[in-house]
């Protein structure tokens, strides 16, 4: 393989979604990811895994071997479905930022005094980067972490890299799902831009040259081609429905096109209908409040792995391992492939694209 297709690496590489977008494009990486689960998938899906800890692994035997560099910290420390212990670490994440780029590495101390150690783990894309000076870098998060990506970019513009931060939402890329997350794109051979949405919620007009963009996708667009079959009664071997996975509105009767997903507990929770994008799928605390429900509010079932893979944009089979539990958590964590395609694209010569 020549430098850009073999030495692209993926730091908390998760189950595959960045992978799944390099696929698509022909390249091919290694990540490194700690969680046994996850790495089971990874093995499953065909990607290459380090199993090692981002935060204890040494870059000195990484230099002069990495093109590429992609990062999506853990995200709980952060995200509005945790306890956002995050946001009380945030003088202290910034301070490690400005520590690394001074070549004063005081992470160890700082960890110590987080509220929740796994803050500073959004800050592990700008040690890499400075130590090995990869020619382009991709970086996403939760929203809440914007500005820690701005502070990122400052010292890589510093370094000789084109930044672009910002936030993107999923669905103006393809996806059915309205998942907003903060982006960092750097690179220094190009310039750094974020990528053209695909999708526009309502469409667009054509223009003169016939470039309107389509509506958003929605729940019912995805869920249409069943590949499997799920049980109304859950593990129960006797009674209820079966039906295909990931068509509820044409499965069981007419009722079932009236469904709405409902994410979260709280009588304010999200509810969308099938003709709308899903919400952003959360599956931490919320794991067992992602529910399909009656128009008067009556659950109906739990959301079923299978339907949660394809709203996070992931093939039909693609060979989820671990708990079911743990399967959730790998789905609600992962970039979803579409988008991680439209953002590697934006940073990878045309050349190197291949049919998915």
């Amino acid at each position: 393989m020549n430098a850009a297709q073999g030495h692209t690496l993926d730091l908390f590489a998760g189950p595959g979604g960045w992978s799944q977008g390099l696929r698509s494009m022909g390249v091919r990486e290694v990540g490194i990811e700690i969680d046994a689960s996850v790495c089971a998938t990874r093995a499953a899906a065909g990607h290459a895994t380090l199993r090692a800890d981002v935060a204890a692994y040494p870059t000195a035997p990484l230099r002069g071997k990495v093109t590429g560099l992609i990062g999506s910290p853990p995200c709980q420390t952060f995200s509005a479905a945790g306890l956002r212990a995050g946001n009380d670490d945030l003088p202290l994440c910034h301070q490690a930022l400005d520590d690394l780029a001074r070549g004063n590495d005081t992470r160890e101390v700082l960890r110590t005094v987080c509220t929740d150690p796994r803050s500073l783990l959004v800050v592990e894309p700008l040690r890499y980067a400075l130590d090995l000076r990869p020619e382009w870098i991709a970086l996403e998060e939760v929203p809440a972490v914007l500005p820690l990506f701005e502070h990122t970019a400052r010292y890589l513009s510093a370094a000789g890299y084109s930044t672009w931060t910002g936030i993107l939402n999923a669905a103006d890329f393809g996806l059915a799902q309205t998942r907003r997350r903060a982006f960092l794109i750097a690179s220094r051979t190009r310039p750094a831009l974020p990528p053209e949405p695909t999708h526009a919620d309502g469409g667009t007009l054509d223009d003169l040259f016939g470039d309107g963009l389509p509506p958003w996708r929605t729940m019912g667009d995805v869920l249409g081609c069943p590949p499997g079959i799920v049980h109304t009664r859950g593990n129960h071997t006797t009674g209820g429905s079966r039906f295909p996975t990931t068509g509820p509105s044409w499965a069981v009767t007419g009722r079932t096109r009236s469904w709405l997903l409902k994410v979260g507990t709280r009588p304010a929770a999200t509810r969308r209908r099938l003709d709308q994008p899903a919400p952003t799928l959360l599956f931490g605390e919320a794991l067992n409040d992602v529910s399909w429900i009656d128009p008067d509010g009556t659950p109906v079932r739990r959301l079923a792995v299978v339907e949660a893979a394809a709203l996070q944009g992931f093939p039909t089979h693609y060979p989820w391992a671990g708990s079911r539990t743990k399967q959730f958590q790998q789905i609600g964590n992962a970039v979803p492939p579409p988008l991680a395609t439209a953002v590697l694209r934006s940073l990878l010569p045309a050349a190197l694209e291949v049919a998915a």
